[in-house]
């Protein structure tokens, strides 16, 4: 059991340790399978999932960079290691071979892009895990050639100073929809978080295996809330519960 009321680790350990009661609540884009379900049903332990807020998974780049505009289609073969170098982009590209970098080896970073694009469990040689994000922004802001994964509410919180800090350092490509016109390319910014225009979306879940209604079932109502997705919104990210109105201002 984990003496501190909070603790912070990577997905993969984060669900291991909810299916072995280690914990009772946990904020994850993971989403409980129909097996693991049954199985703690077989335990007599009932999962909810409550979808608090969406999230988005940005590609960010060195300052130096100019080709910060890349098709979907850019991206998926980078995961499939068919695109390697950045005159594949730009035939006058100076960058030379890419690299992509990510948080942790566990982290749900790596596994959404693994299932978006139908990968294994191997990535192409030119992908390194680091410890955190702040090693990922640290990587991009050291690497001209550079690729680096991040939530966007590490960059995205204009009133937190560390997440402006971060954002400051870097510049975050915008990318082409799947579906859309393969001209047009979306910044993960909250607009284009709601309607998904922006490729690399996901839900934020509060998943509880309470029994009883305790502390986790408390803080799930209060963040599915007004004043918890106010912060959501605050943050970055879009608030899943409460109604959104987009506004667009013409010059």
């Amino acid at each position: 059991m984990h003496t501190s009321l909070l603790t912070f680790l990577p997905e993969k350990d984060l669900v291991s340790a909810f299916l072995k009661d280690s914990v009772k609540v946990v904020v994850s884009s993971w989403e409980p399978s129909e097996q693991q379900k049954q199985v703690l049903l077989g335990a007599q332990t009932i999962v909810r999932t409550t979808a608090v807020a969406y999230d988005a998974i940005a590609l960010v780049l060195n300052k130096e960079n100019m080709d910060s505009l890349l098709t979907y289609q850019n991206v998926s073969d980078l995961f499939k290691g068919k695109l390697t170098d950045w005159k594949e982009i730009n035939s006058t590209s100076k960058l030379g071979k890419m690299v992509a970098v990510f948080d942790n080896e566990k982290s749900a970073n790596i596994r959404y892009f693994k299932e978006q694009f139908d990968l294994g469990a191997q990535l192409p040689p030119n992908f390194y895990s680091v410890k955190s994000n702040e090693e990922v922004i640290d990587y991009v802001t050291k690497n001209k050639s550079a690729i680096g994964l991040v939530s966007i509410n590490w960059i995205g919180n204009k009133q937190d100073s560390t997440s402006r800090s971060y954002s400051d350092k870097i510049k975050i490509a915008a990318i082409s929809n799947k579906v859309l016109d393969p001209g047009s390319y979306f910044l993960p910014v909250q607009g284009s978080i709601y309607d998904k225009t922006y490729p690399f979306t996901r839900k934020v879940n509060l998943v509880s295996r309470e029994s009883f209604r305790g502390l986790g079932s408390g803080f799930i109502s209060w963040f599915a809330a007004e004043q918890g997705q106010r912060i959501v919104l605050k943050s970055g990210l879009v608030p899943a519960t409460m109604p959104i109105r987009l506004i667009q201002l013409k010059k």
